[in-house]
């Protein structure tokens, strides 16, 4: 059909082997979007030979790859996932409970809507039995999560806004960290594209960001890397400081409010 793919699986005899002491997952990989379709194994695990295929919408791939995951429903209430490559991790913690959903009109609907960021109330949660409760839960955390990184990334050219680096390497780092409470959000202006290391060093207050942004080192966290003799190298690390590569659309520039209240939660004046 025009408007899905086809996953064969000739290379593979009937009936699919599962691991007994953990999970199997059964994927195609659609790699021009780097989005794999996901199948439940046990509806699988025995097809006649020829040409046996498994088929998925384009729209649910196209889904996605803008949210993270999506979800389709077969006539027969099987659930096919849309997973993006970095939700792959995601899924296979909570396959069989996202398989599971097809039994659960209600909880499908919840799911279908986080995983588009679209606002649940607490009290429609809240209805659902425990375990669907914590899988709607994560799945909420992750696509919010991976929506903040991909946003971030591309505002700043998948470049480390210090050392300009690409590589593939760079991380989307919150400037108010997730554990200041509520005050820190998953928004751009909350964002900063770093390499691990300035990510580390940010996060644990080595360097910060000030309002002309500018990246500088925290003599008060140097001098105590000096007093346990682990400041070697600090010298090499702040030479790349300075103005940082910002985004290109000054709405997706960081926000001197979470610049401030970062700042204060790290106690730096």
């Amino acid at each position: 059909m025009p408007h899905e793919y086809r996953i064969q699986m000739t290379s593979v005899q009937s009936p699919l082997l599962a691991n007994p002491i953990g999970c199997t997952l059964l994927l195609g990989y659609e790699p021009d979007r780097g989005v794999f379709a996901a199948y439940d194994l046990s509806r699988h695990t025995t097809f006649t030979s020829g040409s046996p295929s498994v088929q998925v919408n384009i729209e649910t791939i196209n889904q996605a790859l803008q949210n993270g995951i999506s979800f389709e429903t077969k006539s027969n209430n099987e659930i096919v996932a849309g997973v993006r490559s970095d939700m792959l991790y995601f899924y296979s913690q909570h396959a069989l409970e996202l398989h599971r959903l097809g039994e659960d009109a209600t909880a499908l609907d919840v799911i279908s809507r986080v995983s588009v960021l679209e606002k649940v109330g607490e009290e429609e949660v809240a209805q659902l039995p425990p375990e669907r409760r914590r899988v709607v839960q994560e799945t909420s955390r992750w696509t919010r999560s991976a929506s903040f990184r991909r946003q971030v990334l591309n505002a700043y050219d998948n470049r480390c806004a210090v050392t300009r680096q690409q590589l593939r390497l760079v991380d989307a780092a919150h400037i108010l960290p997730v554990d200041a409470g509520t005050q820190s959000i998953d928004n751009v202006r909350n964002g900063i594209a770093l390499s691990p290391t300035y990510h580390r060093a940010f996060d644990n207050g080595l360097i910060y960001l000030d309002y002309e942004l500018v990246m500088r080192l925290n003599f008060v966290a140097v001098d105590e890397l000096r007093r346990l003799g682990m400041a070697q190298g600090v010298d090499a690390f702040e030479a790349s400081l300075g103005a940082i590569h910002l985004p290109f659309n000054p709405l997706q520039r960081p926000d001197p409010y979470f610049i401030r209240l970062a700042n204060e939660h790290r106690g730096l004046k």
